[in-house]
């Protein structure tokens, strides 16, 4: 396995490469340990290094990719390495040919990791002055923030929350690896329970949004609301609240109040018969969730509630391509009471507050996403 560390500087990041590094039998190195193996070395490189590093300059950028490339394709790290704070730019990232398998984020507010590093055995290096460190959290908001998507759009970031003791952290680590340490030794996590993760919330909170997150995570998703946008976009009718209630009503008279997920009962049987998990986008009412959890009786059914301030919700839904005049206090009312979404949404096992960033929304929703299939 190889693993990238990335946080600003006192997240954690040696504390949890060591702690790795004997759990997962892998080498853990820095650059900075990575240099100074080479400048020990009696070759051309080795020398160059050397001298650039007692001349106080930095190793340029095309070179400290070409050296960290040669070093790890060496026969040791073959098996895999922890490493600690490269790639720092995205040229890097996308120059490093090392076939990185998963790059561990641990997050950590600033204040906190100033306040660790200035304080830690009641004394501070040289070169951890407040100005300096300042300056180098800084300069990783500038340039390795980048990165992160970088790696995110790989879909090979993980996010891992740095404030937490060393034991949990390292604990959320190996989860995020799919592992488990039982008796100091690490073993495989093999998720046998099935679940069902039903989204739920009102027009603009980003159901679809979570939806398309699971997405790509390699989750199904079920929309349930599919069948009735299908039927109105047939009959060439607008998608407007009139309308939709017309046809919910229509569909509830015939099938009942757990109509969307008796209408859709057949595709998640198929979809759980392939997949651990599958999710459902948009469920519609409190009677859907008990009909599931009476159906599917063998399986985990947890209702995700996402929610957003309602100025944030309205602008967001009429901005959208698809159905955006269908939002407002009237279309509030109908899901809450109407189509009896409510209770659905305040026995929610999991509720995210969607009013910031499309970073944050994702970083939650892995949260909710790892706590599911590591149950």
């Amino acid at each position: 396995m190889k693993l990238v560390l990335l946080g600003i500087q006192g997240s954690g990041k040696s504390t949890q490469g060591n702690l790795l590094s004997k759990q997962l039998k892998i080498p853990y190195l820095s650059t900075g340990h990575i240099f100074r193996e080479i400048a020990k070395e009696k070759t051309t490189l080795g020398r160059y290094v050397k001298e650039t590093m007692n001349s106080g300059l930095l190793i340029p950028d095309k070179k400290t990719i070409e050296i960290v490339n040669n070093y790890l394709s060496r026969k040791e790290y073959q098996k895999g390495y922890i490493l600690d704070g490269f790639p720092r730019t995205t040229k890097q990232a996308e120059e490093f040919k090392n076939n990185v398998d998963k790059v561990i984020y641990l997050e950590v507010p600033d204040k906190e990791a100033i306040y660790r590093l200035v304080y830690r055995n009641d004394s501070t290096r040289g070169d951890e002055t407040l100005p300096a460190l300042k300056k180098r959290i800084e300069l990783f908001h500038k340039f390795t923030k980048q990165v992160l998507k970088y790696y995110e759009d790989k879909n090979k970031l993980l996010v891992v929350d740095g404030t937490k003791s060393i034991h949990e952290v390292n604990k959320d680590i190996l989860m995020s690896l799919g592992k488990k340490l039982i008796k100091n030794q690490i073993k495989e996590w093999e998720r046998k329970q099935k679940a069902i993760i039903a989204i739920v919330g009102l027009a603009g909170s980003g159901k679809t949004e979570a939806a398309e997150y699971f997405k790509s995570r390699g989750q199904p998703v079920i929309a349930f609301g599919k069948i009735i946008n299908e039927y109105i976009d047939k009959q060439k009718l607008k998608h407007i609240e009139n309308i939709h209630k017309k046809i919910r009503e229509d569909i509830r008279k015939k099938y009942g109040m757990a109509a969307m997920a008796i209408l859709n009962e057949d595709k998640i049987k198929k979809a759980l018969e392939k997949n651990l998990i599958v999710v459902i986008d948009g469920l519609y009412s409190w009677e859907e969730f008990l009909y599931l959890k009476e159906k599917f009786s063998a399986v985990n059914v947890y209702l995700l509630a996402i929610y957003a301030d309602k100025h944030i919700r309205y602008i967001r839904a009429s901005k959208r391509r698809y159905r955006s005049e269908l939002y407002g206090e009237k279309r509030d009312i109908n899901e809450l009471v109407g189509t009896n979404k409510g209770p659905a949404i305040a026995f929610a096992d999991f509720l995210i507050k969607n009013n910031f960033s499309r970073e944050e929304f994702h970083d939650k929703l892995d949260t909710v996403y790892r706590t599911v299939y590591f149950s």
